[in-house]
């Protein structure tokens, strides 16, 4: 009789289970209407959150940019919009069931947000750097190939792969210049960086959680701005493709069934694939073949990984070693010194990325000093996955976190290493913040909500980076105008003096004219051009003649970078002006609101020229 007792209250609770599973039932019913309703939110909110952050482009008062570049001028509604568009994303990582459509909208949307946003705003090229490198396109097709005479822009003749194929894109589309469409890069390259993002992230899970939650941490805290028209950024999006295609091989890639088929050999033309675009890496930047070459060993520490990283290591290593040894020799030799410093300085090759802030503008020091703080804060959060999620110390994303540091100790690489260290992890590190965020088994909504002010405060710490220095970044129509007019007018063999490197259009023409940046002169030379602008001027125009006179640009930008950078007073640029307004043999070219070009050309007083 007990037994039957049992095994009816049994075949009862079974019964009552699946009446409220069945669709029909009241809490079905609700699960349901609870689902639908997120579904519909989230599909209203993208175009919701695109919509006002168009509509804030409009009245944007960039001549207003101070201390905080962008941050100070952007509108409220442009807050909101990316407010909207953070919270829509938290939604869609409730349902599992969500379409993959959706979570590459919101990703798109975010890259677009902040990526497009100066693009949409600015009337010229942003960045001086970006300006440059579109000159050395231009050299290129001018020069057919090799640029004489490039002094220390012969550093693009020996890794000249990202401008050779500009060059034959921008004679093969029949452009006049590679401008027009380097304004674009950053939203471009960053849209474009999302597929072996997500290549790589797949190769660890088939969680579409983790994989598009990872890919939204990478484009919130991708702060250093390595995403402009420039072989570093190109030369990046090559490398998260190798790795992507090796962490796919590996045998811990869930990209392969346990049934399916599966080898540690290399299928003949993925691995020439990888090999073609490790030589395009190769062939267009200095820094991230040794990125590759660090990140690879880090892959093959585990001895289960051995037998498919080892054949791409090698492959790499031979390509950067050959390259070296060849064509990029001169640099090479020229440097070898410096190399030995960096090594017998590791701490050096660190701190030195962490410029002195003293004399810098307040609002820079609080922008560097956020940016430092997400920096920190990534990579702790990448610590905690670690230890929390131990599924992830399998995958080999961990290795890849730390495999900048040994390139980082080795080289300085212009005070800049420890933000290109930052920049290699990144990926990685997302995605184990990812793990760590999104990790989700119960509660997924209220999870969603813990989660919103992170993603919040993460974003926040990206535009202080991304865009707390615009005010030197943004060029006028008249500052672009300034800089043709010298590259128009001035002889070849002229001098092209500058205060800072914040020119548009300052190296057009590189190949014909000497430059003069003052602000990397000795300190000597700083100190006397602060006493006496004339004076400071003399060692650098004294050779000028008639038929090779000096140019003297003086421009809004410059005043902006030497008032946030403190290398030089916040007045210089006025005071040179006004002191070279009055001085005899300087005579102003041009002139408009925002930029002023002196001529000298040699002579005395009273000679008539």
């Amino acid at each position: 009789m007990g037994k039957l007792q049992t095994l009816t209250s049994g075949r009862v609770a079974s019964f009552t289970s699946a009446v409220a599973r069945w669709p029909g039932s009241a809490a079905d019913r609700r699960r349901s209407n609870s689902t639908t309703a997120r579904q519909w939110t989230a599909r209203f909110v993208l175009p919701v959150a695109l919509a006002l952050w168009l509509l804030s482009l409009r009245h944007v008062e960039l001549g207003e940019m101070r201390d905080y570049g962008l941050l100070q001028v952007l509108p409220v509604l442009f807050w909101v919009a990316l407010g909207l568009l953070t919270f829509g994303f938290c939604l869609v990582l409730t349902d599992r069931r969500t379409a993959g459509g959706w979570f590459t909208g919101y990703v798109l949307g975010l890259i677009a947000v902040i990526h497009a946003t100066p693009t949409l705003l600015y009337p010229t090229l942003r960045y001086s750097w970006a300006w440059k490198h579109v000159a050395v396109v231009d050299a290129v097709i001018r020069n057919r190939g090799e640029v004489p005479h490039a002094e220390k822009l012969d550093l693009y003749n020996q890794w000249p792969g990202f401008f050779d194929l500009n060059a034959l894109f921008v004679q093969s589309a029949g452009l006049d210049s590679a401008l027009g469409y380097a304004t674009w890069t950053p939203p471009v390259f960053n849209a474009l960086l999302l597929a072996p993002l997500l290549l790589l992230y797949r190769t660890v899970t088939r969680d579409r959680r983790l994989v598009w939650g990872g890919a939204w941490i990478y484009y919130s805290c991708s702060w250093v701005g390595q995403d402009y028209f420039a072989p570093q950024a190109f030369a990046f999006l090559l490398f998260v493709t190798v790795i992507a295609l090796v962490m796919g091989q590996l045998p811990t890639s869930v990209l392969y069934r346990p049934g399916g088929i599966r080898t540690d050999r290399w299928p003949v033309g993925r691995f020439m694939l990888v090999v073609l675009v490790q030589f395009v890496i190769v062939s267009s930047h200095p820094l991230t073949p040794l990125m590759l070459l660090s990140a690879l060993v880090m892959l093959s520490i585990p001895r289960r990984n051995r037998r498919v990283v080892l054949p791409p290591l090698a492959s790499a290593l031979l390509l950067t070693v050959a390259w070296d040894a060849t064509v990029a020799r001169p640099y090479i030799s020229d440097n070898v010194s410096s190399f030995l410093d960096a090594l017998l300085q590791p701490d050096s090759n660190v701190v030195s990325g962490l410029a002195a802030l003293g004399a810098a503008a307040p609002g820079h020091v609080v922008v560097s000093w956020v940016d430092r703080s997400l920096s920190a804060g990534v990579f702790l959060l990448a610590a905690a996955a670690f230890l929390v999620r131990p599924w992830v110390r399998r995958t080999g994303l961990a290795l890849l976190v730390l495999a900048p540091l040994p390139v980082l100790t080795a080289n300085a690489y212009g005070g800049e290493m420890i933000f290109r260290a930052y920049l290699f992890a990144l990926p990685s590190a997302a995605f184990l913040i990812a793990a760590l965020l999104f990790k989700w088994s119960k509660r997924p909504r209220l999870r969603a909500i813990a989660v919103f002010p992170l993603l919040l405060a993460l974003l926040g710490g990206l535009v202080f980076g991304y865009y707390g220095k615009e005010a030197a970044d943004y060029f006028t129509k008249s500052e672009v105008a300034a800089g043709r007019f010298v590259a128009a007018t001035a002889p070849p063999g002229s001098t092209i003096v500058s205060l800072t490197s914040a020119v548009p259009g300052l190296y057009l023409r590189y190949d014909e004219n000497q430059r003069v940046q003052l602000d990397q002169q000795d300190i000597s030379d700083r100190r006397r051009l602060v006493r006496d602008p004339v004076a400071g001027l003399e060692g650098f125009v004294q050779r000028a003649t008639p038929a090779r006179p000096a140019y003297i640009i003086l421009s809004r930008a410059q005043a902006a970078d030497t008032y946030l950078r403190g290398v030089l007073p916040a007045d210089t640029m006025q005071r040179m002006d006004s002191t070279l307004s009055k001085t005899w043999g300087y005579i102003p070219v041009y002139r408009s609101k925002d930029a002023v070009v002196y001529r000298y050309q040699g002579g005395k007083s009273g000679d008539g020229s």
